[in-house]
């Protein structure tokens, strides 16, 4: 799996199914749907299957110009074998390794140089899968990537493709589960639901010994049992001929051979009958509570209920628990509930984090009361139907995005767990179907305490276990392959790309109200959905010197209080309408964002505009909030990530610049500010003539402008006060050093300060970013990943603002190997300024920006975040239809040029958050002086 970087998706899509794309217009279903009820859109798939196996389920929508192409093999952790825990995990890594016909690195070379997006493979405990999503064109090249890794990776694969993917999931273990917090936390839940030679006992990464003691012989039988075409199942989705989609199918795929039948796992999970508890110390500083039952598999009965179970006690600011637990009693930080649904048994859980001053005890204690209660009396109707409405929502966005975990994910998923792709429909019928006492009887049937896993985090230091070695570095003779499939020489060839689909990027119209408003509107009635945000143009930029934090607190309020809404009633009323609503703050701009079913937008948007235009700051809930963000600043304090990048704004920009502080401010500043800073930051900055609405999905122009007219027109214009301008006082320090005793991994980052959003350098930097950090190819990724194995993910960006922003590469390394990571770092920077880059990289990385465009207008809220971006920066609303001609000339000399003029190595300066005593000695030959010591605050010690 290659490194990703997650976007802010409401978690009950994640939790539910991923997010998928393109089905019908909603219209054509809505015959078929419950008087009162919102069309269901139906998948329009067609399945069959090859003669050796493979299952094909096709999907045509011309929707966007991009195809997405998603394989599901069906086996996990679920098949392994004892002592290979991790294994399947392991092998979705060498899945990426050289084949037969597609040398190492050669083909995410050029699916990223053709423009593909959400680009990777993931595992999880019953399948793995492997996807991509490229511009309709390039379907062959997909085609012929994947038909290689199933039909000839043997015939290649050897010890050091092995040796290399044992560091690199290394590395992702200690990064994901030993160096994030509560992750050994989590794992221990597991071990306690589960005996040990049960197949969902360890985390699907398994242990250190396991992945390191994998055998070349263990890899070899693993692809033999499990990845021949009858234990798969191809899915094409998107922007295809179907005629001409199967005989590409047949091409690629249907020379290979039958493998083995693939039995289904017979594993039969005991029950637990007496509670178990235990306690495990992380390197945290708040306690937090995990609970968890065996619950029903994946989509048989009562499985519907507990999700809903699972939604109304911590589905966002309605829930049970978030009202007792966070809003009433403020003793959690969070809380969190999931039916986490498998095939073998789905495990229910339940997880809360104490404020700071409140122990694991009292949460615990508080849980208890809200199981018992909705154990005895059940859910209320209404909290039935809102859970329902809310669930039904995030399904239904799932069919706007075609790649990635959307539309053919989806499928594929249905596909495995129910035998029929097309089962949404049946799906939100079995949600329709819940009712107050069916959930009642589930969480009492299954919710007991006596078969329930109870596990506190509390601070402490961590029992990772006995070290394992990493072996030292070498490369090994080639070994013959393995032939399962009869050589094609035609397969050497790289599939030529057919003729280029048409296609203009979304851009949207604009129009004003009298007061200034501006309003962005792009019509899109693929799906019966509606995505919506208003910006503000001021945002942390704004904040006055001594009040960090300021913009991002005042958002944090909007939604607690209105003139006529308590912050309950807001939950409540935008949970009830199924809608989602949250609201933030950037550097250079404040939002609330909006999703709802069309049905109910306008009801929704009259929420949106109550919390916009009639905040009313109520001082027991600044209180409530100021606890929660003292509780935020804990757990930034705990994520070795998060203190680099507060460490990295204070060393750039210093205490009195704006960008010299992350969202959060300080402990000071956010308990001295108070409920009339909150105030007046409202009053000076959420004005019409300071704002944009900007609206996508399926809404009319002119239905739009009643509603905007409506319920903004009234809004009064005012004088807008102006942002901070302010010198950047950047540290003088070459290193700064943050002590994190025992830490198994180093927070890497080198940073400068760059350019501004409208800089003329933008197109090259972006280009020369791609190369050095930005794809999965680059430069530094092939070096300190895929070369040496001292990381997961690397990655490298410019944060583009108001006034310049960041530069920053940023990893997560091995402890022992921090000194040759930030080594070899700069020497591939030096590299990019000595030469200009070769005429192949340089087209790779320019057509990699032109052509993924498509591929980020894939949803509403994706074009409507686009648009913001055009507003806040005044780009124009032809930005991104001129974007691709500006990244096309984009020149190699250019690109040099640019590397030259922003990425001086003498002022880059280097960041490590790790185990001090084992990293500064790696570093010192560096000679990286002035050295700087500091806290996790940023303070310098």
């Amino acid at each position: 799996m290659k490194p990703i970087k997650l976007l802010a998706i409401p978690a009950l899509l994640l939790s539910l199914y991923g997010a998928p794309l393109s089905l019908l217009h909603a219209a054509e279903a809505a015959a078929s749907a419950p008087a009162g009820a919102t069309a269901v859109p139906q998948i329009a798939y067609e399945k069959y299957t090859l003669p050796n196996g493979l299952e094909v389920i096709l999907v045509e929508d011309h929707k966007l110009p991009v195809t997405a192409v998603n394989i599901w093999y069906h086996v996990g952790p679920a098949n392994e074998a004892p002592g290979l825990t991790g294994f399947a995990h392991l092998f979705e890594h060498m899945m990426f390794a050289a084949t037969k016909h597609v040398p190492r690195g050669l083909a995410d070379q050029l699916l990223e140089g053709a423009g593909a997006t959400d680009s990777n493979g993931s595992t999880d405990f019953d399948r793995t899968n492997y996807f991509d999503t490229v511009p309709s064109n390039q379907l062959e090249l997909a085609l012929w990537t994947h038909s290689d890794r199933m039909g000839y990776l043997l015939d290649v694969l050897d010890q050091t493709a092995l040796t290399n993917q044992q560091d690199v999931v290394r590395n992702e273990r200690r990064q994901s589960v030993e160096n994030a917090p509560y992750g050994i936390v989590q794992e221990a839940l597991f071990h306690q639901l589960f005996p040990k030679e049960h197949p969902y006992y360890a985390s699907v990464i398994g242990s250190h010994a396991d992945i390191q003691n994998a055998k070349l012989d263990d890899i070899k039988d693993f692809f033999t049992k499990y990845y021949g075409p009858n234990n798969a199942t191809l899915v094409i989705a998107g922007d295809i001929d179907k005629a001409r989609t199967k005989a590409l199918v047949t091409k690629y795929f249907g020379s290979f051979k039958r493998g083995p039948d693939v039995a289904k796992p017979s594993v039969v999970t005991p029950p637990i009958t007496a509670e178990r508890r235990i306690v495990v110390q992380d390197r945290v500083e708040l306690p937090r509570v995990y609970m968890g039952w065996l619950t029903p598999p994946a989509y048989s009965k009562d499985d519907a209920e507990l999700a809903m179970a699972a939604q109304i006690l911590a589905g966002g600011k309605s829930s049970r628990l978030y009202k007792s637990l966070v809003y009433d009693k403020q003793i959690a930080q969070d809380v969190g509930a999931d039916q986490g649904s498998s095939a073998l048994t789905s495990m229910f859980t339940i997880d809360a984090t104490a404020r700071p001053g409140h122990t694991a005890e009292e949460i615990e204690q508080a849980l208890n009361a809200q199981l018992d209660a909705l154990r005895t009396d059940g859910p209320t109707e209404k909290e039935v139907e809102r859970a329902r409405n809310t669930i039904e929502t995030a399904m239904l966005s799932q069919v706007e995005k075609v790649g990635g975990h959307g539309l053919a994910n989806l499928l594929n998923k249905y596909n495995q767990y129910t035998g029929d792709p097309g089962y949404l429909a049946k799906d939100i019928e079995r949600y329709r179907q819940v009712t107050p006492e069916g959930v009642k009887r589930a969480v009492d049937q299954y919710l007991k305490n006596q078969a329930r896993v109870v596990v506190y985090g509390v601070p402490g230091t961590p029992d990772l276990g006995a070290e394992v070695p990493t072996p030292a570095p070498g490369k090994m003779a080639a070994e013959p392959g393995t032939a399962i499939n009869a050589d094609e020489a035609w397969r050497n060839a790289v599939p030529k790309a057919g003729p280029e689909p048409k296609f203009t990027l979304p851009q949207g119209k604009s129009f004003t109200l009298k007061n200034g408003l501006t309003v962005i509107h792009n019509y899109n009635p693929t799906v019966p959905l509606v995505a919506s945000q208003l910006v503000i143009r001021s945002g942390s930029g704004a904040n006055p010197v001594a009040q960090p934090g300021l913009s991002s607190f005042t958002a944090q309020l909007l939604q607690e209080g209105t003139a006529t809404r308590s912050a309950p009633q807001i939950a409540d009323d935008v949970a009830q309408l199924g809608a989602f609503i949250g609201a933030g703050s950037g550097v250079d701009s404040s939002y609330v964002q909006l999703t709802a079913l069309t049905a109910t937008f306008p009801q929704a948007l009259d929420v949106l505009a109550d919390v916009v235009l009639h905040p009313q700051f109520p001082q027991d809930e600044v209180e409530r909030q100021r606890a929660s963000r003292l509780g935020a600043l804990a757990q930034q304090r705990e994520n070795a990530g998060a203190v680099a990048a507060r460490v990295e704004a204070a060393a750039l920009y210093g205490p009195q610049h704006p960008y010299g502080s992350t969202q959060l401010g300080s402990e000071a500043a956010l308990k001295a500010t108070t409920r009339a800073d909150l105030q007046q930051f409202w009053q000076q900055h959420y004005l019409p003539n300071n704002a944009a609405l900007i609206v996508s999905g399926d809404i009319t122009e002119s239905a739009l402008k009643k509603l905007v007219e409506a319920k903004f027109g009234d809004w009064k214009a005012g004088k807008v006060a102006a942002s901070v301008k302010a010198v950047p006082q950047t540290s003088k320090a070459r290193l700064i050093l943050v002590d994190k005793p025992g830490a198994p991994q180093t927070a890497v980052r080198l940073v400068t300060i760059a350019a501004d959003r409208k800089t003329p350098d933008y197109a090259p930097l972006q280009v020369m970013n791609a190369a050095l950090g930005g794809l999965f190819t680059s430069r530094l990724s092939n070096n300190l990943r895929e070369e040496k194995g001292y990381t997961y993910g690397v990655r490298s960006q410019f944060q583009y603002r108001t006034q310049p922003g960041p530069f920053s590469i940023a990893a997560g390394v091995r402890t022992d190997v921090t000194g040759p990571a930030v080594s070899e770092t700069l020497k591939e920077i030096r590299a990019m300024i000595a030469q200009p880059l070769p005429a192949k990289e340089l087209s790779n990385a320019r057509n990699s920006q032109v052509l993924s465009l498509p591929g980020q207008f894939d949803t509403n809220a994706s074009v409507s975040a686009s648009m913001a971006n055009t507003y806040v920066y005044g780009l124009g609303l032809d930005y991104y239809s001129k974007l691709p001609q500006r990244f096309a000339g984009v020149t190699a000399a250019q690109v040099q040029q640019v590397t030259k003029k922003y990425l001086q190595p003498e002022k880059l300066i280097v960041i490590g958050v790790g185990d001090q005593a084992k990293i500064a000695p790696q570093l010192a030959p560096l000679n990286l002086a002035p050295v700087e010591v500091r806290d996790v605050e940023g303070n310098v010690k």
